[in-house]
């Protein structure tokens, strides 16, 4: 239960809600830091024969998934059973949203068994799924083989539900080097790229000098049509403002 402000004076601020006056759950807490390292990600937690979203995720999915979501404690939360973990991951990336997941790193038997068996459950991310990184052929196994291990074999998995395309994308990497003053005012520069394929592992690279229009790079990105790129820390604002015009349409 919610416990009120005036019986935690002593609680740390950092376990308690200023909001609503509560303490947080160790749960939540772990899901705060967790969020704090992957702030752009909606994440999956996993939690026993279930996986939960919380806060802004959790509305999120019940908006893209079309699941349930409510109050619990300090955050709304939603959850999915663990077997269809990969079909609800390739709807929110096929929508355009970056998935992690996030894993229990003990069993609940070896943690009953253990010293720390009170403890909360040691969790870390281990995969960051987008767009470009998300591979059809690892993802149908991972579901074909939690839905065995879940409901055996004789229960049949929809494999057009777990397959629904998204499609062979690249992943594009984008850097840049003017060789001289004279040239970087003028906008002129040499340009590296290399784009990625991830489900065929096909790789294309290329280097190139550009002059300050960008049309060599814009009829490379235009080719190549990559879901996903990767810009340097600084940019040269013709690249950016190219880059920007492909991105928004």
């Amino acid at each position: 239960p919610l416990k009120p402000y005036e019986n935690t004076q002593h609680t740390s601020d950092l376990t308690l809600n200023k909001r609503t006056k509560s303490i947080y759950t160790p749960l939540e807490l772990q899901f705060i830091e967790m969020k704090k390292q992957y702030k752009d990600a909606v994440l999956c937690v996993e939690c026993g024969y279930k996986y939960r979203f919380f806060g802004e995720d959790a509305e999120i999915a019940a908006r893209e998934l079309n699941i349930y979501c409510h109050l619990d404690h300090n955050f709304m939360t939603a959850s999915i059973p663990s077997h269809r973990l990969f079909v609800h991951v390739r709807r929110l990336v096929a929508k355009g949203y970056k998935v992690g997941v996030i894993k229990q790193m003990e069993t609940a038997a070896l943690k009953a068994a253990g010293e720390n068996k009170s403890s909360l459950f040691s969790r870390k991310l281990t995969a960051l799924y987008t767009k470009s990184t998300l591979i059809g052929e690892d993802i149908l196994f991972k579901e074909i083989w939690f839905h065995t291990l879940a409901f055996g074999l004789d229960d049949s998995v929809d494999v057009e539900e777990v397959t629904t395309d998204v499609p062979d994308n690249y992943l594009l990497c984008i850097c840049e080097n003017g060789e001289n003053l004279k040239d970087r005012k003028k906008g002129d520069i040499v340009i590296g790229m290399m784009a990625i394929q991830p489900t065929t592992g096909e790789v294309i690279f290329d280097s190139f000098r550009d002059c300050s229009s960008r049309f060599e790079l814009e009829s490379r990105v235009l080719r190549l049509q990559p879901v996903e790129i990767i810009l340097p820390s600084s940019l040269s604002d013709q690249s950016e403002k190219l880059i920007s015009s492909i991105t928004s349409m």
